[in-house]
């Protein structure tokens, strides 16, 4: 029951094996990237290591943070000035484990956030597309409308979602991936579904749904990413016993 105590590197290995975190290329490094205390004994779940998040989990005494949205994103200035500085600081001087998966925790087969996305829209999911099949497609519990498929998503995430192409459009088959994966249309046009749902949706991405005559519903990358880093520290609460808290920042993206 909650209360009890991990230590660290025995929660980085089991992390690492069960979203089987070495299987991906990613853009950012996938586990512990932030090394705090030996002994886990409160963890605070949220979408991103922003200050805010931070800030969170020192008011909820936590010795642990993990994330889907870490840091040390390929590209970016790796220098550790402004806002960058701050963020770390506070958790150094805290010294709070930061742990972060990405991809890993967009693909899991259950806790991951196209997984966590078909549970709470009651999709049955058929199968995987685009690379390192991130991204799932699958059917709706009874043939439905875009227009009204939309109205669920609203309903399920608390969020109004964008709706490319005819509300009326049938849907038997949906393709879906969460966050900023409008670049995965043409894989998941491939795959025969009536739309494909993602959290973005790019300015050349309406041309094409326009087009090809597929459905586009972008639902919020925040909203369609909030349910795996949830689902996975409950599963933690459970398998180790330890305090895990989701804190939820809003952001309307």
């Amino acid at each position: 029951m909650p209360g009890n105590v991990a230590l660290r590197e025995d929660l980085r290995a089991y992390l690492d094996s069960v979203l089987d975190a070495a299987r991906f290329r990613d853009y950012c490094p996938n586990g512990l990237q932030v090394e705090g205390r030996e002994q886990v004994r409160r963890i605070v779940c949220g979408v991103t290591a922003s200050q805010a998040l931070v800030e969170a989990a020192i008011e909820c005494g936590a010795d642990t943070l993990l994330v889907h949205h870490g840091w040390f994103w390929k590209a970016e200035d790796g220098r550790v000035t402004g806002f960058r500085k701050q963020r770390m600081a506070r958790l150094l001087a805290h010294d709070i484990n930061l742990f972060a998966y990405h991809l890993p925790l967009d693909a899991h087969a259950t806790l991951g956030n196209n997984a966590q996305l078909a549970l709470r829209l009651g999709w049955t999911v058929g199968g995987r597309f685009g690379e390192q099949d991130i991204g799932f497609v699958g059917v709706p519990p009874a043939p439905t409308l875009a227009g009204e498929l939309a109205r669920q998503i609203e309903t399920a995430l608390g969020r109004t979602p964008l709706l490319i192409g005819d509300p009326a459009r049938k849907v038997t088959r949906i393709a879906w991936c969460s966050g900023g994966a409008q670049g995965y249309f043409e894989d998941a046009l491939a795959t025969g579904a009536d739309v494909f749902v993602s959290g973005e949706i790019s300015e050349q991405t309406v041309h094409l749904a326009r087009e090809t005559g597929m459905a586009f519903i972008a639902a919020g990358h925040h909203a369609t990413e909030r349910h795996g880093v949830r689902a996975l520290g409950a599963h933690l609460m459970e398998k180790f016993g330890i305090d895990c808290e989701f804190v939820d920042i809003d952001n309307p993206v």
